[in-house]
């Protein structure tokens, strides 16, 4: 059943209404007088403005909230069992932790919503009687239908979202990891770039689905059908290239540490180009300066404080790595992918290669989205071209002339220019 506006069973409020409920429901968070928890159970909401509201534990049970403008709005810990979101503007809104069991989100706009741990399966609604009270139950469970929704850039962490309808939903570069899939319809989804990384998709159907640059890494998969689904440069646990764990690579390193530390005079420099590097862990605080890694895969890694100061790591796989605090001063990152990266306070500025020389750091055509750059040095860094979507600029320092020739959607935080 879905909830239609003018059903009798709903109470049709008006804009004032919800604003004088929502102000209650504030001054209650804030332990003020006068407060009262916000109750929109049964309540027909639709077309209604709720953007901004901090309304975390409100009741929306079976609420009709078609159209609604909830953008920014706080709803965690909510209850929206079985409610009709369906055309609704969640964008940037924070639902962690909310029941969402049985709703509608056909058509809905997600994108950059928080949605941690929120619950997204089948639920059976229970229907009032005035005699007989909720004596009316619906035969059949109603899964949550999310055909068609925008969660582009989603937070969906460790969310329950088994048996839910999702055909032909948009969930590029959302974080899906560990997220319970089982048995989902996400027939025609998009979900380019989604990390999806210790997700169970168990029975789930992605036939004619994209998958393109998704991270499947200790995903189970069992049953799954992907049917003409497109999983062209898909990461799993199967190493791609050159596996490190087949070479010294021990040794490399403490031979390209002496190399750097006795400018060029012994050791070796190394070379891992086209290499998949996630077998070792982490590279915290190696001096790694000039590396040629072309093309390697470095996703996970922990490399706090790393050196790589004119390192090669062109079209290497830098997602979910942290590289708070790093020296990437004149590193060659062009067409690299860095998303989800840590990259708080690291030096992305120029290398001085003598008293008139400076080589900045090459960014050209790098997809950086959702990167944390709290704090950092990008003021001399190259950026034509870049994708920095969704990332946290905080005070980064950047030259804002730069910064017109990235793609830049949704940015948060002050930029030190």
């Amino acid at each position: 059943m879905t909830a239609t506006a003018g059903d009798t069973r709903y109470t049709k409020l008006n804009q004032t209404q919800v604003d004088v409920i929502c102000t209650k429901h504030e001054r209650l968070r804030a332990m003020k007088p006068g407060g009262a928890r916000a109750v929109f159970a049964w309540c027909d909401l639709s077309g209604l403005n709720l953007s901004g509201r901090v309304l975390n534990d409100a009741d929306f049970t079976a609420a009709i909230l078609m159209d609604c403008d909830l953008t920014n709005t706080v709803l965690d810990t909510c209850n929206l069992y079985c409610a009709d979101l369906q055309l609704a503007n969640l964008s940037h809104a924070s639902m962690r932790r909310a029941d969402l069991r049985g709703a509608s989100l056909r058509g809905a706009n997600l994108s950059d919503c928080d949605l941690y741990e929120a619950d997204l399966r089948e639920g059976a609604l229970a229907l009032p009687d005035k005699q007989a009270g909720l004596s009316y139950v619906e035969i059949s469970m109603r899964s949550s239908e999310a055909t068609y929704a925008n969660l582009r850039g989603a937070n969906l962490e460790r969310s329950k979202l088994s048996g839910i309808q999702a055909m032909k939903a948009d969930f590029t570069d959302a974080t899906m990891k560990s997220c319970k899939l089982i048995r989902a319809n996400l027939k025609q989804c998009i979900m380019d770039n989604v990390d999806l990384a210790g997700a169970d998709l168990s029975g789930a159907d992605l036939s004619g689905a994209s998958l393109r640059d998704a991270v499947l890494i200790g995903a189970k998969t069992d049953m799954w059908r992907t049917s003409q689904t497109d999983m062209t440069g898909v990461l799993t646990d199967k190493p791609q290239g050159t596996d490190v764990t087949n070479l010294p690579y021990g040794q490399m390193l403490r031979d390209h540490a002496l190399w750097v530390d006795t400018l060029g005079k012994e050791g070796t420099p190394s070379k891992f180009d086209n290499a998949d590097l996630r077998g070792l862990g982490s590279i915290k605080g190696l001096n790694l300066a000039a590396l040629s890694a072309k093309g390697a895969v470095f996703y996970g890694l922990d490399m706090r404080g790393v050196q790589l100061q004119g390192a090669h790591l062109e079209d290497a796989d830098l997602r979910n790595c942290n590289l708070a605090g790093a020296d990437l001063r004149g590193v060659r990152m062009a067409r690299a992918r860095l998303d989800g990266a840590n990259l708080e306070g690291a030096n992305l500025g120029a290398l001085k290669i003598d008293a008139t020389r400076f080589l900045p750091a090459d960014l050209r055509d790098t997809r950086m989205r959702n990167v944390n750059f709290t704090d950092s040095d990008m003021k001399l860094a190259r950026l034509d071209g870049a994708d920095i979507s969704r990332s946290n600029l905080q005070g980064a320092m950047m030259n804002l002339e730069a910064l017109e020739h990235t793609t830049c959607v949704a940015l948060r935080g002050r930029i030190a220019s």
